[in-house]
């Protein structure tokens, strides 16, 4: 298959995915309630204008895909999207989130500015047509068990709509039992499907349901994985973060401790221009 040739996304004025620039995709696992969201987004605000970063809220009404059913959720769609409103109002950052179904694209759209797949739904050809049809970029997470390649599918299915806004994120493959490997060709691979990459520092080191009713993680690998990822080639990071990371319901053991994410991103940035003049 010949190479396409990358085409930007725009997600908001000055946030362009491929544009050249890195972008970050940051803020926590889920929405725990108004107030915490509201003070790690001003921090991460504060982050994006010490580095001069495009940078993308991030936050989850739902958390659909749990491991059990007594595990922490998140406040619901209505709930859970007037909050991301007052983050958007209160810092100026774009904003995305998950959706789940067809019938939440529509009004997840009228919100944030970029649309999340979840890795699990990647294939929902509803889904995905749905989320096309909204016009918004979209940002699908390859799933676990897909190859790269297998990626050019699901790209199919939303430019169907006349949408060309995607973005595709690498989180890592299915290895065995309660583990994930990423293999970094599929960088490269996707990106030549002429979409942009984003790399999901926070998931690749997740342990699916390695702690029986909830997953585990291996946090401390983080920022080995940013590092790694930049250096391949991606257009964007996705990093969950929280001040307090193993406080929070749902995916604490894999998230950067907040007090982190700027020396982070810092170097990644480093990285990432000495590779765009290579």
């Amino acid at each position: 298959m010949k190479a396409k040739k990358v085409k930007p996304v725009k997600i908001a004025p000055g946030v362009v995915a491929g544009g050249g620039e890195l972008v970050a995709i940051c803020g926590p696992c889920v929405i725990e309630s108004e107030k915490l969201t509201l003070t790690i987004a001003e921090r991460i605000a504060k982050i994006a204008r010490r580095l001069r970063m495009p940078v993308i809220f991030k936050a989850s009404y739902d958390k659909a895909n749990r491991s059990s059913v007594r595990s922490y959720r998140g406040p619901g769609l209505e709930e859970g999207l007037a909050i991301l409103r007052k983050v958007k109002e209160r810092t100026g950052l774009p904003v995305t989130t998950d959706v789940h179904s067809a019938e939440q694209a529509e009004a997840a759209a009228a919100v944030v500015d970029l649309l999340q797949i979840p890795a699990f739904l990647c294939r929902q050809t509803d889904l995905l047509l749905a989320a096309g049809r909204t016009r918004k970029p979209v940002n699908v997470k390859k799933g676990q068990f897909l190859s790269p390649s297998e990626a050019g599918n699901i790209v199919d299915k939303i430019a169907s709509t006349g949408n060309k806004k995607i973005l595709l994120t690498e989180r890592g493959t299915t290895f065995g039992y309660h583990n994930l490997v990423v293999d970094f060709r599929s960088l490269p691979v996707m990106r030549a499907l002429g979409c942009p990459v984003v790399f999901d520092a926070t998931h690749s080191v997740q342990l699916p349901g390695g702690r029986g009713e909830a997953s585990g993680g291996q946090g401390e690998f983080v920022p080995a994985m940013i590092r790694a990822a930049v250096a391949v080639g991606c257009d964007a990071l996705f990093v969950e973060t929280h001040p307090r990371p193993r406080t929070s319901p749902s995916d604490g053991e894999n998230m950067l401790p907040l007090d982190r994410l700027e020396e982070n991103l810092r170097l990644a940035r480093k990285i990432h221009r000495i590779n765009r003049e290579r």
